[in-house]
């Protein structure tokens, strides 16, 4: 079985410098007698003509499906990994630097200075291209498209037959799927890309292509070639089968409006598609078991980028990508980042008489998580100053029960690790709100087998959680979409209530905490039968129109798929990002923190005065603006246009307005 920690060690513990011309293989021994070997010779190209060694080169495909790994990348500062390499998140699978941000589903966290100005000009979606997280991004991508490439080139060198034609057929089918699931990351980014396969020679063109000419159709064929020739089903989970093919070819329909199309392969997928352990797909029982490392690879992971832990790596296996976006306080001790919007957190409210969300009011108020004088003291005993003495309550309006699987809210369970206690476990609330993740975070149970440290970083930042590029959920709400554009209303409400229906038991909800004999709630006593929160779902009627029934599917694809790296590239996919996006950013910027007037002087948790609040502090820089006809795409980074300067003329051309 190739086991998860197999796919990924490989970054590790055998370097190939695939984005140069490959050379050399460096292999890293697990104790010092390597000193004392005599050198035997580069590993080329050649020596890994066969079977074993394609076979190596392919897992090493593999391994750059979290994004983290890649040789290359440029290492702005305090962006190195412990293995060297640079670009540790801009790299991410879940793009939560380039989506989940930007795309309004979270805040970049952590203070306004940390990683700011490379930072800051993605969340006010103005990164230019001399942009050094561009630069990372495009290098680790096309470092990944390149490795596939050398499957290809090295397989068509093995004379000795160990390759059978069956073998054949396999290897490039996988290694295709691979390539195509780079590619369309890049195409997300940029869209303007130059489109690489193996017939292009690394060494005499330095990879010198157009990014002129239109890619849909190879990043289709790449899909179409891996769903007609990969098997159902796999031995080994973490390799891709022709259902997880045909997923990802649906997904490049859906950006390229070809929704008949899209719809007829969507159609299969739900009634006969598999994973590749040859579990039928479907919703889990309870939302929050998605992100529960022990329920990986289940009936709802169309196909994910594996992740582990303790297997002798030092956590670099686990998810790197996701290092920094842990609270501050509780789970671990770092890092802060990528904390969860206001506009986020707004849009779980739902009507109390229906369960549906406020489609259009959403954001009308905040839900309050720790403001006013529990900003700057969460010690319920504050003899030093009573005046701040904490009387926060959380909100009593009914949600949508996602919130708290998708968002850490003070009061509220997180996981078995206890009450958040508020501004203690958020690096600087007053720059990024009141809220911290959970999607990426183990349980306490669960940490001595899957999380450990990170290169030796916090504790609990490596885990054993995989990402699941596509989810079973996203291919029913793609359906609903597709019916939409069809004018099929009955089968789109049927599609998203599907989506629904599963938050409507309350066993997959939060629950409080029992209680202690002091009547305190106790995290080592379990949850209780009580909800954590006034949670209340419902099912939509049949949609009236297209425009409402797109409306509400595109809402529950933010619930459902919230910080989850899809958000941005959704809603420029739908068209509607302009808007969209410059109301979230006008509500953030807008945002202002409460306090009680009665005390007009407040202390931090330390007793330093801080003064009263009539410049509140803003989560999303005020300068932050989406301009239609160029923020819907990234600047290709600078450093590439140059790279591909001969004769003073670049292959590469510039994204309109950059």
């Amino acid at each position: 079985m190739l086991k998860e920690n197999k796919m990924k060690t490989i970054n590790y513990k055998v370097i190939i410098a695939f984005f140069s011309a490959m050379a050399i293989v460096t292999i890293i021994a697990c104790n010092k007698s390597f000193l004392n070997k005599p050198l035997t010779g580069p590993v080329t190209q050649q020596n890994l003509a066969n079977k074993a060694g394609v076979e190596g080169l392919l897992i090493g495909a593999y391994s750059l499906l979290d994004g983290v790994g890649a040789a290359g990348t440029t290492g702005v500062p305090a962006l190195i990994s412990p293995d060297g390499s640079g670009g540790i998140w801009e790299g991410s699978a879940d793009d939560w630097i380039f989506s989940s941000v930007p795309g309004g589903d979270d805040h970049k966290g952590s203070f306004q200075q940390d990683q700011g100005a490379y930072f800051l000009p993605v969340q006010a979606y103005d990164a230019d291209p001399s942009s050094l997280y561009l630069d990372d991004k495009w290098i680790i991508v096309y470092a990944s498209v390149a490795r596939c490439n050398d499957v290809l080139k090295t397989m068509a060198l093995v004379t000795d037959g160990s390759l059978s034609p069956a073998d054949t057929i396999e290897i490039r089918a996988e290694t295709q799927f691979l390539r195509g699931v780079y590619h369309l990351e890049a195409k997300k980014m940029w869209n303007n890309i130059p489109y690489i396969d193996e017939s292009i020679d690394l060494v005499k063109n330095n990879y010198l292509v157009s990014n002129t000419t239109d890619t849909w159709p190879m990043i289709e064929a790449d899909f179409q070639y891996a769903a007609a020739h990969l098997p159902e089903k796999q031995s080994e989970v973490g390799r891709a089968n022709s259902w997880a093919a045909k997923a990802f070819l649906a997904k490049c329909y859906m950006y390229e409006k070809k929704f008949p199309e899209a719809y007829t392969l969507i159609k299969d997928i739900i009634a006969n598609g598999k994973t590749s352990k040859g579990e039928k797909y479907a919703l889990l029982p309870h939302y929050g078991d998605n992100f529960n490392a022990a329920f990986k690879n289940n009936a709802e992971a169309v196909f994910s980028a594996q992740e582990s832990v303790l297997d002798n790596a030092g956590g670099q296996n686990g998810n790197g990508g996701d290092v920094l976006n842990f609270p501050y306080g509780g789970p671990t001790t770092c890092c802060g980042f990528n904390q969860p919007s206001y506009s986020l957190a707004n849009s779980f409210k739902t009507d109390p008489a229906t369960g549906l969300p406020l489609l259009d009011n959403f954001n009308d108020f905040d839900i309050k998580s720790d403001e006013g004088l529990s900003t700057w003291s969460y010690n319920l005993d504050d003899d030093k100053h009573p005046q701040n003495k904490d009387t926060f309550q959380t909100y009593q309006g009914t949600l949508d029960p996602r919130i708290d699987w998708s968002i850490g809210r003070r009061g509220i369970p997180y996981l078995d690790w206890g009450l958040p206690p508020g501004q203690s476990w958020i690096r600087d609330q007053e720059n990024a709100g009141p809220y911290i993740p959970i999607k990426q975070v183990v349980s306490k149970a669960q940490q001595a087998s899957l999380a450990e440290a990170y290169g030796g970083w916090a504790p609990n930042q490596a885990t054993a959680n995989n990402y699941a590029y596509i989810r079973f959920a996203q291919v029913l709400l793609w359906a609903a979409e597709c019916a939409a554009q069809s004018g099929d209303l009955s089968a789109a409400t049927n599609y998203v209530n599907q989506v629904r229906q599963r938050n409507v038991d309350p066993s997959g909800w939060v629950h409080q905490y029992n209680k202690n004999q002091y009547g305190v709630q106790d995290a080592l006593l379990g949850s209780s039968s009580t909800p954590a929160a006034n949670y209340k779902v419902g099912l939509y009627p049949v949609f009236t129109s297209k425009d409402n029934a797109l409306k509400a599917i595109y809402f529950e694809n933010k619930l459902e798929t919230s910080s989850e790296g899809h958000r941005f590239f959704d809603v420029v996919r739908w068209g509607i990002a302009d808007e969209e996006l410059n109301a979230y950013v006008a509500h953030e910027t807008g945002y202002n923190h409460s306090f009680d007037p009665a005390h007009p002087i407040f202390y931090d948790p330390l007793g330093t005065p801080k003064g009263n609040l009539t410049n509140p502090p803003r989560s999303v820089t005020p300068a932050a603006h989406f301009t239609k006809g160029k923020s819907e795409y990234y600047a290709i980074p600078q450093a590439q246009i140059d790279a591909s300067r001969v004769n003073g003329v670049s292959s590469l051309t510039q994204n309109p307005g950059y």
